[in-house]
């Protein structure tokens, strides 16, 4: 389903559908189910879902670059945390020690964690890496 500027904000106008990833609605996280152990941080995470629609909206109101950032965030949901902050590390100018260093990364997040958008971000910072000699150690 596409959301659209109508649906804004989704919490508001469609409680039901903003869903943690065991499934729980946001209705459904109350202070009671918090106090009964029945929310757990699972409940509680963004997913890909909540993410697109996010998306979806920004992109009817003509946000494409906030649209995409959204999309780039859902890829990124299912990815380790500790991958997700090396792959930072090396996106910082004079970090990474080689084009293929970066390149290495954005194949991962491709063919490991099905993030497209995440690996083509990566491979054009590669790109303008290489252009602008930010590869090696500068201070």
């Amino acid at each position: 389903m596409i959301r659209t500027r109508a649906d804004y904000p989704l919490a508001e106008t469609q409680p039901g559908a903003v869903t943690g990833k065991r499934g729980k609605s946001l209705p459904e996280i109350t202070l009671d189910s918090v106090l009964a152990g029945d929310v757990t941080m699972e409940d509680l995470r963004i997913t890909p879902q909540a993410l697109q629609a996010q998306a979806d909206v920004a992109r009817d109101v003509e946000r494409p670059t906030l649209a995409l950032n959204f999309e780039r965030g859902a890829e990124l949901v299912e990815v380790p945390q500790d991958f997700i902050m090396q792959v930072y590390e090396l996106l910082r100018p004079g970090r990474a020690k080689s084009k293929e260093e970066l390149l290495e990364a954005a194949a991962t997040m491709r063919d490991t964690y099905q993030a497209e958008r995440i690996a083509r971000f990566i491979e054009e910072a590669a790109e303008t890496y290489a252009a602008r000699g930010l590869f090696t150690f500068r201070f």
